[in-house]
């Protein structure tokens, strides 16, 4: 239902992605979901934890976001493959490990947009002249 690579999108699919969001955004996300079915029960149960917290903390956009759900299966496949233990992954501390690994990817930008938001109107309250620093970088 894609336009070929250097073919333009028909005026529906063209649409139907306004309304939707992007078909290919969505079969990513199809492919990643039967990557993860396929690890062990384990890996599968950690995956799909780490997962939830990452739907709630983590980049909100499909593209940014999609990368780092790919990783993530990269890196449990890598680690059944081994035979490296789940506490060998998450280390000691599982939220500290979320922290670490979202902090390789950019926040999506409507997170990024609220955060500045959020802190501007702080120091507005507060009385600062000066704007406080970007914090998207993490």
């Amino acid at each position: 239902m894609t336009a070929e690579s250097g073919e333009p999108k028909s005026r529906y699919l063209h649409y139907l992605e306004i309304l939707t969001g992007s078909l290919d955004e969505k079969k990513r996300w199809r492919q990643y979901k039967a990557r993860v079915k396929q690890l062990p029960d384990n890996y599968r149960v950690a995956v799909e934890a780490l997962e939830r917290y990452l739907m709630h903390f983590g980049p909100a956009d499909g593209a940014g976001a999609m990368t780092m759900y790919e990783d993530l299966a990269d890196l449990f496949e890598q680690g059944a493959a081994d035979g490296t233990p789940i506490r060998d992954l998450f280390g000691d501390d599982p939220i500290e490990f979320a922290e670490a690994f979202m902090a390789n990817y950019p926040l999506g930008q409507y997170r990024a947009r609220e955060r500045a938001r959020f802190t501007n109107a702080v120091a507005r309250a507060a009385g600062d002249d000066t704007p406080p620093r970007d914090r998207t970088d993490r």
